[in-house]
């Protein structure tokens, strides 16, 4: 059996409510989910701050720290979970605060057990979403994809060294190669295309290799050797370092995080 990746804690200072709903997500998991629980807000946070919590359902009013407060912390936390609050009385200013958390449904006791089930599954979705999201964000050089967005207000020398770029990385890219593809002085072109692009032309050239660079580690099996030759680098100890520069891990811990998570979410589905 495959142990469960994602943890869902429930917070909740009445001990009936607290069983009820841990014994029926316990019933509903069938051991896909660790059902974690806790009485106070205090337990709760050191939970939070302990181990990844992806859904926290927690009771609002509750005693030293109430449940809002345990949402708003836990956004400090390394790994912000998606949220139901419960609450024994409809009120409005709670309701509209946890909206503004960032809260996904708002349950009044005494819970169904179908809306319990239902809030909780349209949350795991909620929550597998953010993690595609927070993956394809580490795959995308934003600032990249932002200089890229933008090309078209770039003059007609920058617009065609940066399609030149684009269709030459896997070759040598030197700043006055490419200034006299495009018939300009290299002085001027980089400042000219520094300006623009807000890069330096070589910066420009590493952000663009390391892009493609993730993509081919992603969507093929190549080695680290053949990927780094793809993308312009006679050597593979030149590009891990570079690669490591860029995004503070290997290229092989790179694929592998990304693999990870691509089972982890194959599993919840």
């Amino acid at each position: 059996m495959i142990p469960p990746s994602k943890t869902i804690l429930i917070v909740d200072d009445e001990p009936l409510t607290r069983e009820g709903i841990r014994k029926t997500l316990e019933a509903w998991s069938i051991g896909r989910y660790h059902i974690l629980s806790s009485s106070n807000g205090t337990e709760a946070l050191e939970v939070l701050n302990t181990r990844p919590v992806h859904l926290l359902i927690t009771d609002i009013r509750m005693p030293e720290i109430s449940g809002l407060q345990v949402v708003e912390d836990s956004r400090n936390t390394g790994h912000k979970p998606v949220v139901i609050v419960i609450s024994g009385h409809p009120d409005f200013q709670y309701a509209q605060t946890a909206i503004q958390l960032g809260v996904v449904n708002y349950l009044l006791k005494p819970i169904k057990k179908s809306k319990l089930l239902e809030a909780v599954e349209q949350a795991l979705q909620i929550e597998e979403e953010r993690g595609r999201v927070e993956t394809m964000e580490k795959m995308v050089d934003s600032r990249l994809m932002q200089a890229k967005t933008v090309s078209m207000n770039y003059s007609p020398p920058v617009r065609q060294a940066v399609l030149y770029v684009e269709e030459h990385l896997q070759e040598p890219l030197g700043m006055s190669e490419v200034a006299g593809h495009i018939h300009l002085n290299p002085s001027y072109f980089s400042a000219l295309f520094k300006e623009q692009t807000g890069f330096t032309f070589s910066e420009y050239v590493t952000r663009s290799r390391i892009q493609k660079a993730k993509e081919l580690l992603l969507q093929t099996r190549l080695t680290i050797a053949d990927i780094s030759e793809q993308v312009g680098y006679q050597t593979s100890k030149y590009f891990i370092k570079l690669f490591k520069d860029y995004e503070g891990i290997s290229p092989n811990q790179y694929r592998k995080q990304a693999n990870e998570n691509e089972e982890n979410m194959e599993t919840q589905n």
